[in-house]
């Protein structure tokens, strides 16, 4: 983080200027046995991907905003870093009446429909797989975001002063999400090459500082695990131990 961030694609900015092929976001899932591990380039991509898709094929503006009704999960931590990156407001497991556009995993597809906008579902299967037939109403992000550009250009300069995320009641300014994501890395312990679990739900601040936000602010990595309840302890213990993890959350 330097002084000119003060949007959280500023931080992806940063972050991928001072050392793009460090581990950035390592996704477990216990229910599955998925293990992703993605750089701080390879997250760069998706998000640039996945911001092409939503300003260009989504029509996505800035002071939009995005429903997410997703979990923890890697996909989901790009869909907010592709959201600041075009101005889009990400709201986590917010009203999809309400929204301009709904991004829904395949547990919440009928809450989903309630939005007339645009709806994008994600099937959060291994490897990025897509659904085995896609929900009707709804464009199947794993087909739509291959094909979008590498680079990412904003048609708008996005505001940091503008609203950029809520959650659980919670709604913050880009600014204030990045110095908030900042005082909780300095809080927690975390530092430039501190790897953060947590295995706490994306459904809060806390979970969302935890699993992205601080780690990305202090220059660290996160090991977010999705079911870690069904995972055994001396499991637990072996992943700290494999992953080299020096601070946990939840």
């Amino acid at each position: 983080m330097n002084a000119n961030d003060r949007t959280p694609a500023d931080l992806l900015r940063s972050a991928l200027a001072s050392d793009p092929a460090r581990p950035l976001v390592t996704f477990y899932d216990d229910a599955t046995g998925e293990r992703v591990e993605l750089s701080v380039a390879t997250f760069a991509n998706w998000v640039a991907k996945t911001a092409n898709l939503l300003q260009g094929d989504l029509a996505a503006e800035p002071g939009d905003r995005a429903v997410l009704l997703l979990p923890a999960h890697w996909q989901t931590a790009v869909w907010l870093l592709a959201c600041s990156s075009v101005g889009v407001i990400a709201d986590v497991g917010g009203d999809p009446a309400s929204a301009d556009l709904v991004v829904s995993g395949p547990d919440s597809l009928d809450a989903a429909r309630a939005c007339s906008g645009e709806r994008v579902a994600l099937a959060l299967r291994p490897l990025g797989g897509r659904f085995p037939q896609p929900p009707a109403g709804f464009a199947d992000y794993a087909v739509e975001v291959p094909g979008q550009g590498d680079r990412f250009a904003a048609y708008a300069p996005v505001d940091p002063d503008e609203p950029a995320l809520a959650v659980d009641g919670v709604e913050l300014t880009g600014a204030a999400l990045v110095e908030r994501a900042a005082a909780d890395a300095e809080r927690l312990g975390i530092a430039p090459g501190t790897r953060i679990l947590s295995g706490l739900p994306y459904a809060t601040w806390e979970g969302l500082s935890a699993g992205l936000y601080a780690a990305l602010a202090a220059g660290g990595s996160v090991v977010l695990c999705r079911h870690l309840d069904r995972l055994a302890e001396d499991g637990l213990r072996k992943r700290i131990e494999d992953e080299l993890v020096t601070v946990t959350a939840g």
